[in-house]
């Protein structure tokens, strides 16, 4: 999100900002007696991801403590977010919540994807458009790096749309808490595809890392779905272990159950929850990919949205968000010679 994006949004939370961070925002938002700004629609500890991606480079997190998190005094950083994790967790859905189906149609081939200025209506009663956001960092310093935002039009297999945005991520990376650090480029990404190109806008999101395959439940896709109220995939290439789950032990599973192309395998904790499905996409792939619901799909929707979407191990929504990211960074190349 831009500062123009920021300055045209209405007020309705209060946030606590530094002064250094606070002068980079517009000053129509300042409250009486304190360094208090009102701001929609995010959460206070997305919102002060935004301030940062935002180059509010001299405040740091804990200067930049949301009203609520002054109330908890005693509280680290990690406690904050995981109380913020538990309480978007209450909004999280795990059944199919959309009006859309699956076509039972093969792939019309040379159809093109209905225009943006078409003037044309979206037929939701079936899944066409289906996203894949996905980070790339530049190798020299992986405090740099670029968003992606590809959609795929399910009909012909086809990019129907792409954007990126390159960023300087100042909050460090924690196991766990990766959607504190990622969600708002890919929140940013949506916010101006509605605004740019609405009947394209991605009826599903598949998001490269976990859903509910997390230790407390709720990983990035499961947090960017609920924050951008998104119908959302989890694909994770490695799993972490996780209620008895290990990549090495589940990889040995696949491999000698023999587990068919298209084929998926339970991932069945040692409390007996289902946390997801190892899907081994194709016969020259033995590494299978890891599917978890997000929000607002069941597990065995996902499964197969991801089979129709796959032509090689990684969806191709994701794949192409991944690639093209990567491209991206090859062709607009990020200077980090600047201190981080």
């Amino acid at each position: 999100m831009d500062r123009k994006s920021l300055r045209s949004l209405n007020p309705s939370t209060v946030v606590i900002l530094p002064t250094l961070a606070s002068s980079r925002l517009p000053a129509a938002w300042r409250q009486p007696g304190a360094v208090e700004f009102r701001i929609p629609k995010l959460s206070c500890a997305v919102f002060l991801t935004q301030v940062q991606l935002l180059d509010c480079k001299e405040a740091t997190m804990e200067e930049m403590e949301c009203v609520e998190a002054k109330k908890r005094n005693g509280l680290s950083q990690t406690d904050i977010w995981i109380e913020e994790q538990d309480a978007m967790k209450e909004k999280l859905v795990m059944y199919d919540d959309f009006p859309w189906r699956l076509n039972t149609t093969s792939s019309q081939e040379g159809s093109a994807p209905l225009p943006e200025d078409s003037g044309g209506v979206i037929d939701s009663s079936k899944l066409r458009y289906v996203g894949g956001v996905d980070l790339s960092f530049v190798k020299e310093n992986s405090s740099f790096a670029c968003g992606a935002l590809v959609v795929m039009d399910l009909e012909t297999m086809q990019v129907a749309y792409e954007d990126y945005e390159t960023v300087k991520l100042t909050m460090p990376y924690v196991a766990g808490f990766l959607a504190f650090r990622e969600t708002p480029v890919f929140l940013g990404l949506l916010e101006r595809m509605a605004a740019k190109a609405p009947l394209l806008y991605p009826q599903l999101l598949m998001v490269d890392g976990n859903g509910i395959l997390h230790p407390r439940g709720f990983g990035l896709a499961s947090h960017l779905g609920v924050l951008a109220d998104i119908p959302t995939i989890g694909i994770g290439k490695n799993l972490h272990h996780i209620d008895g789950l290990t990549n090495l032990e589940v990889r040995h599973i696949v491999s000698e159950t023999n587990l068919q192309p298209g084929a998926g395998m339970p991932l069945v904790g040692r409390t007996g929850k289902v946390w997801g499905m190892a899907f081994r996409s194709h016969e020259g792939c033995s590494k299978p990919v890891f599917i978890s619901i997000g929000h607002r799909i069941s597990l065995d929707t996902a499964v197969e949205v991801v089979r129709r979407c796959t032509l090689h191990r990684v969806p191709e929504p994701v794949r192409q968000a991944d690639l093209r990211s990567r491209e991206y960074l090859r062709k607009h190349p990020i200077s980090v010679s600047q201190p981080t």
